[in-house]
């Protein structure tokens, strides 16, 4: 059992731990509250069922690529602002 405090020092490491097959549990106050732990066996499936729940929102590529080229962005500007103008 891990705190959250330590998991933030060391999320990397944990996250490659989870992947590798050993979940670890996250305490808040000293009582367990989540676990990190691998996907399923098929991601697929566990991806289809977050985006079937609405936690977890589909790409809009299909093809698993990414742009040939950088988009260049300006600085003190919303996030969100910027991904509208990216994509119109």
């Amino acid at each position: 059992m891990i705190g959250v405090r330590a998991l933030r020092t060391d999320l990397a490491a944990h996250v490659r731990r989870a992947a590798n097959g050993e979940p670890t549990v996250i305490a808040v106050n000293g009582r367990p509250a989540a676990v990190l732990a691998p996907l399923a066996a098929s991601p697929h499936v566990a991806l289809s069922a977050l985006i079937a729940s609405g936690a977890l929102v589909a790409p809009r590529r299909e093809d698993g690529r990414l742009p040939d080229r950088t988009v260049p962005v300006w600085g003190n500007a919303r996030l969100d602002r910027l991904l509208r103008e990216i994509r119109g």
